[in-house]
């Protein structure tokens, strides 16, 4: 269901701390799911924001800058490509929330959280299905968290050339698989993601032809009477 489908989103809490987190990088095979939190400030508002995926990239980053300068408070938390592969992408993006809301400056009273579910945490909290485009902070910390795992992306382009990241940002795409084939897992990548494993068996199974081939003894005499 699209977010103008869905009634105007209201929260039963009218305070002040009102923490909106999201997240970014779920489904990609490469690098950190990354989430961010955010206080707003009302005395401060941030005109257009809006779910970061439907933004320009030239407004997504003005709104970016806007966000760091206006909000009363903000952070990011992440979970790294190895941790993803130790607990699950679903637990690690739970965990990655949880350390964003720990982040804030402020302790928020109310969190909302974008999707249909919250971590198991402290804060009294609730989901908010389509919440990048329904609810203000949401808004904002998933300008924050796109921002900052778009950049990783394109120093990862930098470090491992060849894949594309700084244009598919690390999703399965068609140019994404035939780069991991063609040059092969990263250790950035998340092993634990099934193009990944194929890729990864892939080349221990190249390597493993290779390394029998250069290890075959053959008979000297195969080779005596070839100038």
């Amino acid at each position: 269901m699209a977010a103008k489908d869905l009634p105007p989103f209201e929260c039963s809490y009218k305070g002040r701390l009102l923490a909106g987190v999201d997240e970014v990088g779920r489904g990609p095979l490469i690098g950190a799911v990354v989430t961010a939190a955010v206080i707003l400030d009302p005395e401060r508002p941030i005109e257009g924001l809006a779910d970061s995926k439907k933004l320009t990239e030239k407004r997504r980053l003005k709104l970016y800058d806007e966000i760091l300068e206006k909000a009363a408070a903000w952070s990011l938390g992440r979970c790294e490509a190895a941790e993803i592969d130790q607990v699950n992408i679903y637990q690690a993006t739970m965990l990655a929330m949880t350390r964003a809301v720990e982040g804030l400056a402020l302790e928020p009273e109310y969190v909302l959280v974008d999707g249909n579910r919250c971590p198991d945490w402290r804060w009294p909290s609730e989901p908010v299905v389509k919440g990048d485009a329904r609810v203000e902070a949401i808004s904002a910390a998933s300008i924050l968290a796109k921002v900052t795992r778009d950049r990783e992306m394109e120093m990862l382009e930098q470090q491992y050339p060849g894949y594309g990241l700084a244009q598919h940002k690390g999703y399965p795409t068609p140019v994404h698989l035939e780069a991991l084939k063609r040059l092969g897992v990263t250790p950035e990548h998340r092993r634990s993601f099934r193009p990944v494993q194929e890729a990864f068996e892939c080349a221990g199974m190249n390597q493993g032809t290779a390394a029998a081939q250069s290890n075959t003894v053959w008979r000297r005499d195969l080779f005596e009477d070839i100038d």
